[in-house]
């Protein structure tokens, strides 16, 4: 299957299916992700206790695990519910939020892609540079410094965690072992709102537990979140007046994307690297 064969039709595949996401959160947008997950069709559970989340993972069709405010508790936590995950054949998302700005989130990043099978990383183009061990600059969870190789790199840490990576800034890139392409979508007013790549995590998750290839899910959920926050800051879905209307044009724009008939994916997505 080609990248360039993705398309909005696409998301037909979650309103038929209705995946169920175990989301393990940022406690700061846990409604946020909620939300976002349910507009595209989705089925949102917040399961967080060590108690129940295997079983809670064992019946749902993805996971997402957000490391936005780590914890001893939650890395235990994250742990069991990406081991029941791997053994039921879930897909698993990981948000290493934050990492490469402490010692502790390092450890624990590591830790998530490493021990588990992990379908998507994503993240911004410090923490992706960080978790494939180069320099990065992140300063509490907020990517800073230029990444003038971030496709080579988001390549460098889908080798080493055998992943599909989704770095997103300026540039959205989504990687496979193989290859990169760069997904042309999105609006600088998204960077106002807090929470946008944790509810970019939430919407990878979403498309994950509802289509099978892992690399056309990466690019379809890259690519119509981007298309969404254009459509929001577009007015196409009511007018804004500054972040916080804005926020929430954008989810409006997520629930009603397919109607809104942005344009073909295809147009989006240009091939960087190819290894």
């Amino acid at each position: 299957m080609s990248a360039f064969d993705v398309d909005l039709t696409d998301l037909a595949a979650i309103e038929e299916t209705s995946p169920l996401v175990n989301a393990i959160t940022n406690e700061v947008t846990v409604n946020d992700v909620a939300q976002v997950i349910l507009h595209w069709g989705g089925l949102p559970v917040m399961s967080d206790d060590e108690r129940e989340v295997a079983d809670m993972v064992a019946g749902a069709q993805s996971l997402l695990l957000n490391m936005g405010t780590v914890s001893e508790d939650g890395e235990a936590t994250m742990i069991a519910a990406g081991n029941a995950a791997n053994d039921a054949g879930v897909p698993v998302v990981l948000d290493p939020v934050g990492v490469g700005a402490t010692s502790t989130r390092d450890r624990v990043a590591e830790r998530l892609a490493s021990e588990l099978d992990v379908a998507i990383v994503n993240g911004n183009h410090g923490e992706i540079a960080a978790l494939a061990g180069e320099d990065a600059e992140v300063r509490g969870v907020e990517s800073v410094g230029e990444y003038g190789d971030i496709a080579e790199t988001a390549i460098a840490c889908a080798r080493e965690y055998e992943t599909v990576v989704v770095a997103s800034g300026e540039t959205d890139v989504v990687a496979t072992p193989e290859a990169a392409f760069e997904v042309r979508a999105g609006h600088e007013m998204m960077g106002t709102v807090v929470g946008t790549g944790c509810m970019q995590g939430g919407t990878l998750a979403t498309m994950a537990g509802a289509i099978d290839h892992t690399e056309q899910a990466a690019l379809l959920g890259t690519a119509a979140f981007g298309l969404a926050g254009e459509a929001a800051a577009a007015g196409d879905f009511g007018e804004y007046h500054g972040p916080a209307s804005y926020s929430i044009a954008f989810r409006d724009a997520i629930a009603g994307l397919r109607e809104a008939n942005p344009g073909p994916l295809r147009e989006r997505i240009e091939r960087l690297v190819e290894a």
